[in-house]
């Protein structure tokens, strides 16, 4: 395997890449576009104008690390956001408690929090959920730490039991988040994390976004980061069964042969949250679904019209050829975080035993 050293001198030896000055990536990513591009190809930061990788999106890349196999064997797999407080340890082993007692969740994915920045360090939220039983999944940005940061990181995470995968992303901007007042680091982007995580052997898994422009593009920006050690891939939010279906036939026929795709699936469990999930950067649901849940009535009724959307939803997708597993995820409302993980548990189970 191959994993360079350098970070943005990779560029050089990269056609595609913005080369700095004015229109460059406010991220700096040299393997782009990152999945927070608008409809209409805009940056993810206002004011920025048009991402510079839709034109020349850069699908190739010199790095390689071989992929590391995902250990979890159950099928479907089930993976699900855990929805905690960002800074609240007991609550997110109490959850994790919750998550793990019947089997039918296989892992839980803790990355970024939807409302705070800052957040428990990656590795001691790993063995807070390894020590509850359930198999960590662990998200790490680009934004917050650089490259001797995330290294460090990483080798921590590989001392982890039970570590199911590190889910690399470049990350959000400070710009658009909750502490517009944090540099961002960017010293790195997700397609090089995944290198240097594959190449301490961990399994990794990666985002791809097949409706954020260019679509035509994405297939080939995920086979370059399979190339680059990916070994999963969580496709976002569609809201279309027919598009996953798409996107993973494609993605395939461009060299992602023996990834893991996981589909995301929408989980809504109050009005609160089904009228948060419209204003989520990037979320695309089934069409109808917010509506249908919040006409259902009372909070119970919503509740379960959520889970059985839910539950419809993660079934259309595990019928696609290629698709081995799901992510249950949801917009956390503050104070509804147990309530959205009993859920989800619900919604687990029903895929798992029908």
């Amino acid at each position: 395997m191959t994993v360079p050293s350098s970070g943005r001198g990779e560029a050089s030896a990269i056609s595609g890449a913005p080369a700095g000055g004015p229109g460059a990536c406010p991220k700096d990513m040299v393997h782009g576009p990152c999945g927070g591009v608008g409809v209409d190809g805009a940056c993810e930061v206002d004011g920025v104008g048009p991402c510079p990788f839709v034109p020349a999106p850069v699908t190739t890349t010199a790095l390689r690390a071989t992929p590391v196999p995902l250990r979890l064997d159950a099928r479907p797999l089930i993976v699900a956001d855990i929805p905690v407080p960002a800074l609240d340890l007991e609550a997110l082993r109490r959850t994790a408690g919750t998550m793990a007692a019947d089997g039918a969740i296989d892992a839980a994915l803790t990355g970024d929090h939807g409302d705070e920045r800052v957040q428990l360090p990656p590795v001691l939220r790993a063995q807070a959920l390894a020590g509850e039983g359930l198999a960590p999944w662990i998200g790490l940005n680009c934004r917050d730490r650089n490259r001797v940061a995330l290294e460090g990181e990483l080798a921590g995470l590989a001392t982890v039991h039970g570590l199911a995968a590190v889910h690399c992303v470049t990350g959000d901007h400070t710009a658009t988040g909750h502490r517009p007042d944090a540099q961002p680091v960017f010293d790195l982007d997700s397609t090089q994390l995944t290198a240097r995580a594959a190449s301490q052997g961990l399994t990794v898994s990666v985002a791809e976004a097949p409706l954020s422009p260019p679509v035509g593009a994405r297939p080939a920006r995920l086979a370059a980061k399979v190339r680059a050690g990916a070994a999963v891939c969580i496709v976002n939010h569609t809201g279309d069964a027919r598009v996953v279906a798409d996107f993973v036939a494609a993605a395939r026929a461009a060299g992602a042969v023996d990834t893991l795709f996981l589909a995301c699936v929408p989980v809504v469990v109050s009005v609160a949250s089904a009228r948060a999930l419209l204003g989520f950067a990037g979320m695309v649901t089934p069409p109808g679904l917010v509506e249908r849940v919040l006409a259902a009535g009372d909070p119970r009724a919503v509740r379960a019209a959520g889970v059985a959307e839910a539950t419809g939803f993660a079934e259309a997708v595990l019928a696609v050829p290629g698709v081995a597993g799901v992510d249950l995820s949801g917009v956390t409302i503050r104070g509804e975080e147990p309530l959205l993980a009993a859920a989800m548990v619900e919604v687990a189970g029903r895929i798992r035993h029908g």
